[in-house]
Parts: structure tokens; C-alpha cells; sequence
């Protein structure tokens, strides 16, 4: 059967069966039986394993076919000569192409899958305001005069950026309701690019805004607290700008507003954060403090009086919160007393009782009541100017920063002992708290009238007192406000007002100005980088307050500034109001080189520093 298979798939010729050669004359006569064979053939299903479709094995034609059939068996061949594939290799080469088929459909699917959500989240999510170079610069017009310039930062509208309120008096023709005194206005710009987002009149000028939640918990508004310099104190939504409540003057008939609103505990438990007010007579010196309820503006017994002579300018009121919870309100006139909370709320109240939270006391406190056992507490009685309250590294207290004229002194808040002292004169502005040695504990920049159109800056280390750094420098603008921001890695960088620097003399520390005096630039100090500063920006105005805030999202700081330009006659002066962020301003800045170091500071070198500081919210309260 095999020869016969063999026979019948050679073309064109025939293999002659005696003579095992093939013979093209017989080739015509055979065509049609051998056609016929391969038919049968292909019908039956061919030869498998040697044998016919009925099982019996073939028999040879000739010895060459018996020679040949001892040869190893070889695939079937196929019409055109070539070798053809198994069935099983048909079935994996088509499982496979199924396998590849399904993994592309599947990619492909992920694929497009993957981009519509991208797109999805790139149209559809709101994407938070961006802050990196948000520097701006707002004219509010002419500014009726007035001698204070309240500055307050707080997210008002939800974006995560801190917005702007201050206060300025609009005219001195106006009037306010009841009185001649001239009228102000309230407003509130945008942190992201300076626009107003609510303005609000007020019937005096404003000495202090403070805005911050009177009732706790994460769903709790942001109210702010305008105290003004007559009889005005009123509450406004953060939000809207709407006033909530305001104290009726009559409560003030006899005296006026002396100084900031206080913010105290929950005295009448009704849920939101009190406060307390200090009056000065106009006739004769009397204090006289106020409780006010927080939510609704009306006052939470009556006015409770201290008969203190004033001989210097007022300082206070704070509130001072001890180690143990005791509640103590400071003030005084060139000296510093404490009333203890709980007495004042007795005396309003005109009871015997007072809440638990009220009642606890501090020892060591309570040890310096004069001998006739007054309400007052004498905490600081040598020419005090300035209160600052700065919080302790060691306990969970703050300690008291005292502003003398002849120096510094830094009180523990536990029991009223000196921690140390630094003599000095000339300081007049408050020191700015920061962090410039490695100790973890606040330092405190200073700066000190040093003659005629000159100022020294100075970094006095808080765990010692001794001064780490000075710097001596041109400056005609009077108390210029200097602040901090704190960056990741616990350091502060310093912002004060100069004018411009050169370079210092080998033998001298004096340094001359290269520009008029009309020119004051902002100076960045880095603890890293002692020997030099980086001049940020100038300005030709008066710098009357600064603040600084941070921009969490983007470990960023930004600088607001208040600032008058010059007046003349029958023409008030300008008021604008400039933002600056610190990380832009950084890599921009002039660097001013105060003194060779060793090894030299590079430029790329500091723009690398630089470039990756991040700021953070500061840790410690003033």
C-alpha cells in the first residue's frame, strides 16, 4: 500500500514494478487508474502507522521496497515536496495566537481605561490655587490719616490661602454715628492676587484686628474681633464680612478702650471662647475691666475697677495660662501686675462661687500678693516697656520676655525668677522670636536705635542671653517691623528693613549707604549663612506692619506689608499693600556680603541651599 501511495505522488512519470526505474511512456496509461487510487486514498483516510485502513500490513513489491522500508519512517510529504505540521501543532499554534489575541485586548482595554480617568481628573477635580509666585501689589488709595496700622492673615474664603484684613481711616470729614470722629473701613483682600473680597464700615479707627475661632471644633467659622481707639469693639464673619454683634457703648460710659481685645476660657458655659476688655477713665486713672461674651456681645456681669495711677504708656492686657491651669491676667504702667482671672469673675459677678476652672491657683504666684492680700500680683516692677510671652522648651508653659529701658530680661513662667538679663539701651520695638542656634530654644532678634539714621541688629541667643550676632546698618525708617519664618529643619530666617549695604570697612564696622535715604530694602538673615544677607526687595514708602504666613500646601511663606507713601500739603499719603513669597524671593534676591568667610560662599552653592528650604507653621505662641 505504501509503493501504491508512492507511485501515485510522483509527477509526471511512473516507477516501473520489475525494474524499479521510473518510465515516462507508461505514464499516459496509468493517469487514470492512478487518479482513481489517490481519490480511494483520500477517502479512506490514508495510511497510518504502516498499515491499511483495515488493519493489514502491505506487502512488498520488490526487494528496493523491502530495502526501503527497512529506512527509518519519514513524515508524510505533501504535494509540493515540503514537510507538513502535526495535527497537535496546528492546535497549540492557534491556542497561542487565541492567548496573544486576549493579552492585547486586554492591554489596550487597561490603556484607554487608564486615560479616561486621567482626563477625568484632569477636567472634573478642581486642582488646588497654585502660590509659587504670587507676589502682588495693591494701591487702596489715600489715607485719611490715622496713627494705627492693624494687620491681621486668615483663610477667609475656604482656598487654603491666607487672605489680608486691615483697617485704615478713609476720611477726616467723616463722622461717625454719635460723635465727629472720622470713619474706617474694614477690608479684606485675596492672598492669591490682591483683589477685595469684602469691605465693611466702621465707625472709629481700628487699633487691633484678631481673627480666630471662639468655639471649638473643625466646623467652627472664623470670627474676627475689631477693637477700635474710642468705644467700638464688634465681631465680623470672617466669611462675609457681616458684623454678628457689637458691645454697646453705654457699658463704656465713663471710660474708653485702653487696649486689644483678650481672648479668655468659656466663663459662662455656653459653648464659645469669652473675652475681656480694659477701659481707661477719662477723668481719672481708672482701670476697669470688662467681661464679654463671646457669642453674643453682651457683657457677663459688670465692669469690675482697679484704682491705678498711670505713668508710663499701658502695657497689657494678656492672659498668662500656668503649668498647673491657673488663669492670670497681666498689665501695668512701666511696671507688670497679675489679677487672677477667678477674682475679676467673682468681683462681676458679685458672688462667692466660681466655675471649677476657675478656681485653680498658682503657688508661686500667689506668693507675691502685697501683704494686705489685694487681687494684684506684682510680677516685674523696673521700667518694664514690653510683654512678650514666649513659650519654655522645658515645660509646657511659656516664659515672660520683658522689654526694659535698660535691657532684656527673660522671667520663668513657673515662678517669676530671672532666667537671665542683657543691659542695653536703646530698644524700642518688640524682639522677634526665632530659631538661630542649635538648641531648640527661641532666639530673639533685636534691633537698637544706634545713633542718627543708624540701627544695630543683633541676635541674642534665649538659653544663655549672650549675643551670637550683630550687624550695624543705615536706616532713617523708625521702627521698622522685623519678623520670622520658621523652615523644616527648625531654623528661622530673619526679615528686617535696612537701607542699602556696602561693602564693610576692614577696620571699622560702619556702613555706609550707596543710596538715598528714600530707599529701604528688605534683608533676609539665614543662620547657615551668617556672614551675608539677601536683599529680597525695596521700597520707597514707610513700612508701618508686616506680616508673615505660611502656604502649607506648597512649604511656602509669604510677606504682607503695609505701606505709606510720602505726603505733602493738602495730599495724604498712599497706602498700598505688597505681598511677597520667600521661596520665589530666595532664588532671585542679591546676596550682600557682610564680611569674608572662609571658604568662600558661592553663588551656586547658596542658590542649591536654598532651593530646597521648605517653611512650616511656627511651633511656639507670642
Amino acid at each position: 500500500m505504501a509503493t501504491v501511495l508512492s507511485r501515485a505522488l510522483k509527477l509526471p512519470g511512473k516507477k516501473s514494478p520489475d525494474l524499479g526505474e521510473y518510465d515516462p511512456l507508461t505514464q499516459a496509461d496509468s493517469d487514470e487508474s492512478e487518479d482513481d487510487l489517490v481519490l480511494n486514498l483520500q477517502k479512506n483516510g490514508g495510511v497510518k502507522n504502516g498499515k491499511s485502513p483495515l488493519g493489514e500490513a502491505p506487502e512488498p513489491d520488490s526487494d528496493a521496497e523491502v530495502a526501503e522500508a527497512a529506512k527509518p519512517h519519514l513524515s508524510e510529504v505533501t504535494t509540493e515536496g515540503y514537510p507538513s505540521e502535526p495535527l497537535g501543532g496546528l492546535e497549540q499554534k492557534a491556542a497561542s495566537s487565541l492567548v496573544s489575541y486576549v493579552r492585547t485586548s486586554v492591554f489596550l482595554l487597561t490603556l484607554g481605561i487608564s486615560m479616561i480617568l486621567v482626563l477625568l481628573c484632569a477636567f472634573l477635580i478642581p486642582c488646588p490655587p497654585r502660590d509659587l509666585h504670587s507676589t502682588w501689589s495693591r494701591h487702596l488709595g489715600s489715607q485719611g490719616g490715622g496713627d494705627l496700622s492693624p494687620l491681621e492673615l486668615a483663610d477667609v474664603n475656604g482656598d487654603g490661602l491666607r487672605d489680608v484684613l486691615l483697617s485704615f481711616v478713609m476720611s477726616r470729614n467723616g463722622s461717625a454715628v454719635g460723635g465727629s470722629r472720622p470713619a474706617a473701613n474694614l477690608v479684606c483682600l485675596s492672598g492669591m492676587n490682591g483683589s477685595t473680597l469684602w469691605s465693611s464700615l466702621l465707625p472709629e479707627e481700628a487699633r487691633d484686628i484678631t481673627c480666630l475661632e471662639l468655639m471649638p471644633g473643625s466646623l467652627a467659622e472664623t470670627i474676627c474681633l475689631v477693637t477700635g481707639t474710642h468705644k467700638m469693639l464688634s465681631a465680623f464673619n470672617a466669611t462675609s464680612g457681616k458684623a454678628i454683634w457689637t458691645l454697646n457703648p453705654n457699658y463704656l460710659s465713663n471710660g474708653t478702650l485702653a487696649a486689644p481685645v483678650v481672648v479668655l476660657p468659656d466663663l459662662d458655659e455656653d459653648g464659645v471662647r469669652d473675652l475681656v476688655v480694659l477701659a481707661i477713665g477719662e477723668l481719672q486713672p481708672d482701670l476697669c475691666f470688662l467681661l464679654v461674651s463671646g457669642r453674643t456681645g453682651s457683657p457677663v456681669g459688670r465692669p469690675v475697677k482697679y484704682n491705678i495711677v498711670g505713668v508710663r504708656n499701658l502695657i497689657g492686657p494678656q492672659v498668662y495660662i500656668t503649668t498647673n491651669g491657673a488663669v492670670y491676667i497681666l498689665f501695668g504702667f512701666g511696671n507688670i501686675q497679675a489679677v487672677a482671672l477667678r477674682d475679676i469673675f467673682v468681683q462681676a459677678q458679685n458672688r462667692d462661687s466660681s466655675p471649677p476652672s476657675l478656681q485653680i491657683e498658682e503657688p508661686e504666684w500667689e506668693k507675691r500678693r502685697s501683704i494686705n492680700l489685694s487681687d494684684l500680683i506684682d510680677v516685674y516692677s523696673d521700667g518694664a516697656e514690653l510683654l512678650q510671652m514666649v513659650k519654655a522648651p522645658d515645660c509646657n508653659c511659656s516664659n515672660l520676655l520683658i522689654t526694659t529701658r535698660q535691657g532684656l530680661v527673660l522671667l520663668r513662667g513657673q515662678n517669676l525668677t530671672p532666667y537671665w538679663t542683657l543691659r542695653l539701651q536703646g530698644l524700642r520695638s518688640p524682639p522677634t522670636p526665632g530659631y538661630f542656634t542649635d538648641d531648640q530654644t527661641l532666639d530673639f532678634l533685636l534691633q537698637i536705635q544706634d545713633g542718627v539714621g543708624m540701627k544695630k541688629m543683633m541676635v541674642v541667643d534665649g538659653d544663655s542671653g549672650s549675643v551670637v550676632w550683630s550687624y550695624r546698618a543705615p536706616c532713617h525708617m523708625k521702627e521698622t517691623p522685623a519678623t520670622s519664618a520658621v523652615t523644616s529643619d527648625r531654623k528661622s530666617v530673619f526679615l528686617f528693613w535696612a537701607e542699602g549695604l556696602s561693602a564693610a570697612s576692614p577696620n571699622s564696622d560702619i556702613i555706609l549707604g550707596t543710596e538715598p535715604p528714600s530707599l529701604h530694602h528688605l534683608y533676609l538673615l539665614h543662620p547657615a549663612f551668617s556672614s551675608i544677607l539677601l536683599d529680597l526687595a525695596n521700597t520707597t514708602g514707610t513700612v508701618t506692619a508686616s506680616e508673615v504666613g505660611i502656604n502649607d500646601l506648597w512649604k511656602d511663606a509669604f510677606y504682607v506689608t503695609r505701606t505709606t507713601g510720602p505726603s505733602s500739603k493738602g495730599h495724604p499719603a498712599a497706602l498700598v499693600v505688597s505681598k511677597l513669597s520667600l521661596r520665589w524671593a530666595l532664588m532671585e534676591g542679591q546676596m550682600a556680603q557682610l564680611q569674608e568667610s572662609t571658604p568662600k560662599i558661592g553663588r551656586g552653592e547658596l542658590r542649591r541651599f536654598l532651593s530646597r528650604i521648605k517653611f512650616v507653621e511656627a511651633p511656639y505662641e507670642i
